[in-house]
């Protein structure tokens, strides 16, 4: 540790100042456009969260556009102090006017290691220094260029990056491959039941949807919905009969638990009772109700797998801001799939209630009034087994980046004090 020297974050940086981002409006997102990164897009582990990322059209976006060796920050609310470290693999991104940007200069400092620096506790007891009580203080960026980082000499700061790197690319990997099949399924779904491409050769019979194949029919949701259960969303302390402790999924968990990851959910109390009838089961559906916008609509759906049941030990339900469907037997990958093929051609939005503000979705209307075309067993029982084999590489991806986030976790503390040493 005597050879590990203080610097000040300005004075690792190209000019010595962080710059704020863009004040501007996010629109819809579009490929043409810039793609808007607000500090919502920004997980807590410094990953992109790549749902309902918004687009930028402002004539001076180029100006903040992210380049390699970049870190932002943001500045404000409750999720001061968390940042993102640029990775080009990730697309271009154009920064908001709630994150600063730093431009870290690589012959001062490898800049990777920044990026574990701000994952370090030694740094969330700086940022939690400037909360006040239970507001969480705004941090400028001036305050950001004066921070102290304590660091080893750059021959060890280019062994903690390269090991700690290594986790994160295989991790990213294994992301963009669970993707893939997650794009494989969906396109599998919209080549059998949309375009009913593989059936093209049989009879055809007239319905309230058009032409289907002899043997399907029009039905709607509740045909295929054995139940629908309430989130609970507890106590934060065990208090009075409230003694069950749970994890407690929202919507904002839902990329985790597609891989079957353990994510970073919160506890709470619950009722023994309310356990019972709210617990998850393998092949049931997550269905977020609450808080869409005037261009993002609630209904977003999620798979459950008896992976993601086993990481919780079975104390898992939904929070009160999503439901939890279960499928009828033999139906659960269809409707999934359905109803997500429904979501991204936002059908949601007919079923919504509410303010402009916050909006919530009716399972009740959709299932009872949307009408969807309803496969023979046959078709189903064959894309159920197809599906299931996708999911299950998707899960064992998914649990290859538990393990190795886990390892890394354990192995950044410890070589950022220097207590292991590279």
């Amino acid at each position: 540790m005597s050879e590990w020297k203080e610097y000040t974050l300005g004075e690792l940086t190209t000019d010595g100042k962080g710059t704020y981002g863009i004040a501007a409006s996010a629109v819809d997102y579009c490929a043409e456009l810039p793609t808007y990164l607000r500090i919502t897009d920004i997980n807590d582990d410094g990953t992109i969260d790549f749902n309902g990322l918004k687009s930028v059209d402002d004539p001076n976006s180029s100006k903040y556009v992210l380049q390699e060796n970049d870190i932002v920050f943001a500045r404000t609310g409750a999720s001061t102090g968390r940042s993102y470290f640029y990775d080009r693999r990730d697309g271009k991104f154009v920064y908001a006017g709630f994150l600063i940007k730093f431009s870290l200069d690589p012959k001062k400092v490898n800049p990777r290691i920044l990026k574990y620096y701000t994952h370090s506790k030694v740094y969330y007891n700086w940022v939690h220094s400037f909360e006040n009580g239970a507001t969480r203080g705004n941090i400028n960026a001036k305050t950001f260029a004066d921070m102290k980082l304590l660091l080893p000499p750059r021959n060890v700061q280019d062994s903690i990056a390269s090991i700690l790197s290594s986790f994160d690319d295989k991790i990213a990997i294994n992301r963009r491959i669970c993707e893939n099949l997650e794009a494989q399924a969906q396109a599998l779904f919209k080549h059998w039941f949309i375009d009913v491409a593989p059936f093209k050769n049989g009879k055809f019979v007239e319905s309230e949807l058009g032409m289907i194949p002899e043997g399907w029919r029009v039905g709607r949701y509740s045909d295929i919905i054995q139940e629908t259960i309430s989130g609970d969303w507890g106590k934060e302390n065990a208090e009075g009969n409230y003694t069950h402790k749970v994890a407690c999924i929202r919507g904002c968990d839902f990329q985790d638990v597609k891989m079957g990851l353990r994510g970073k959910t919160p506890e709470r109390f619950i009722l023994e009772k309310n356990y019972q009838a709210k617990h998850f089961e393998d092949k049931d559906v997550l269905v977020e109700i609450s808080g869409g916008t005037a261009t993002v609509s609630t209904g977003r759906v999620c798979p459950v797998s008896q992976l993601l049941i086993d990481k919780y030990n079975g104390d898992i339900v939904c929070t009160n801001f999503c439901r939890l469907v279960r499928p009828c037997k033999g139906f659960s990958s269809y409707l999934y799939y359905s109803w997500k093929y429904k979501y991204d051609h936002k059908v949601m939005f007919g079923y919504e209630n509410g303010t402009s503000g916050i909006k919530n979705f009716s399972i009740k209307d959709f299932s009872t009034r949307e009408p969807l075309v309803l496969p023979d067993l046959s078709a189903l029982k064959d894309f159920e087994r197809i599906i299931e084999h996708i999911h299950a590489q998707i899960q064992n991806y998914g649990s290859e980046s538990s393990r190795l986030s886990a390892l890394r976790d354990t192995l950044l503390p410890k070589l950022m004090s220097g207590e292991i040493k590279v």
